[in-house]
């Protein structure tokens, strides 16, 4: 995979854009509005457009053994449905499928392959979340009931003033947001393009010019950029940089089977709530090591029960049956997922011991029919593995 060294922020820059040309990839950072075939090249490679920071693995890569083998169909939504046609329908790079840690389906389509990074967009939302319960367990932050402004003084007088953690966490800070992909002036359009200003983080610059229109804790609003605040709020509280802490906390003592690479803004830091680029496999291993509430061995990353909140609903989205955690998308069965637009996710079911983990194309940011075809296919493989008889 084509790859960069820099040695600073503009110098990476200038020769990543090189690169891209050289590469034909967009040199266009608003990913939105990228050409299918742009998205399609693109998001195996993303770090060749943006600077980022590696997020390094170990010396000792988790053996990911098979299970038996998955059915090739499934009886998705009342009809039969190959997994063939399922890629193809969802335009999918890749899917892993793991039981009890084991594989029982991987598949890959789009010349794309096994040990290949793929971009995760807002599954990231659900790792960085991953990080606030990290820094709790190590004492870096003291309490979801914190308020931001405690770790994020810059903030004082903003919207995000009397927010706390917690509400951050959950997305129910009652600050005005416009998360419309379709809108070049939207905020979620806007916000990543923020220059810093006398040092101060570009997220902190964007964001602390938002005002309230609800009361904080009362209304569930999705808004990319209070990730990003998240983020924000991990490297202050802990003085590492996102990947650092990551791979210090997940990435190497997990054993993920390679580097990932994590894109930076324009003020050189992490972008918190997206942009993570790593292999499918360690999409799913992530999904494992949450189903199993965050240990490793007998070791527990995150304080106890901390899986037991993120993954079930803390906040009402008005969907009957869903809800939202702390950066994951909940089901009222107990399952719940990580989802990021173009069709990314990692679905996890722990009455199953199922993790799901996709990445892929879709034709635009979050249509309506991939998305429902692909929670009629999780379900689908849910009742499948539930029918079966015990696995050896």
């Amino acid at each position: 995979m084509l790859g960069v060294a820099c040695i600073s922020l503009t110098a990476c820059e200038q020769v990543q854009k090189v690169a891209a040309d050289a590469a034909g990839l967009p040199t266009d950072k608003n990913i939105l509005f990228w050409t299918d075939a742009q998205r399609d090249k693109a998001f195996r490679m993303m770090d060749v457009l943006v600077p980022s920071n590696t997020i390094a693995a170990g010396d000792n890569p988790r053996e990911l053994e098979a299970g038996n083998p998955l059915p090739d169909s499934f009886e998705v939504a009342g009809e039969r449905l190959s997994i063939d046609d399922y890629m193809e329908q969802q335009r999918l790079a890749g899917m892993v499928i793991l039981q009890d840690g084991k594989i029982r389906k991987e598949e890959y389509r789009r010349d794309f392959e096994q040990d290949e990074r793929w971009t995760s967009f807002s599954v990231a939302k659900s790792l960085v979340s991953t990080l606030v319960g990290a820094a709790i367990k190590d004492g870096f932050i003291k309490s979801i009931d914190d308020p931001l402004t405690a770790y994020i003084p810059e903030l004082k007088g903003s919207g995000y003033d009397g927010v706390t953690v917690l509400q951050l966490l959950t997305m129910t800070s009652g600050v005005k947001w416009n998360e419309d992909y379709a809108d070049p002036k939207s905020d979620v359009a806007l916000f990543n393009n923020t220059k810093p200003v006398d040092g101060m983080d570009p997220i902190i610059v964007y964001m602390k010019t938002l005002e309230n229109d609800a009361t904080p804790g009362t209304r569930w609003q999705y808004n990319t950029g209070e990730t990003n605040l998240i983020g924000v709020l991990v490297a202050k509280a802990t003085g590492k940089t996102l990947s650092e802490y990551l791979s210090e906390k997940v990435w190497k003592p997990y054993g993920m089977g390679q580097d990932a690479e994590w894109l930076l803004n324009e003020g050189g830091k992490e972008i918190g709530g997206c942009c993570i680029s790593a292999t499918v496999r360690d999409y799913a291993l992530f999904g494992q090591f949450a189903m199993n509430g965050g240990k490793i061995g007998e070791t527990s990353v995150v304080p106890e029960g901390w899986f037991e909140k993120a993954g079930t609903k803390q906040a009402d989205i008005g969907v009957p049956g869903r809800g939202y955690g702390y950066q994951w998308w909940t089901f009222d069965d107990g399952s719940f997922g990580g989802q990021g637009i173009f069709g990314q996710g990692i679905f996890i079911d722990p009455a199953q011991k199922l993790v799901i983990a996709t990445n892929g194309n879709w034709p635009s940011a979050s249509p309506d029919t991939q998305k429902n075809q692909r929670i009629a296919f999780f379900e689908a493989v849910k009742k499948y593995v539930a029918a079966e008889p015990p696995q050896s």
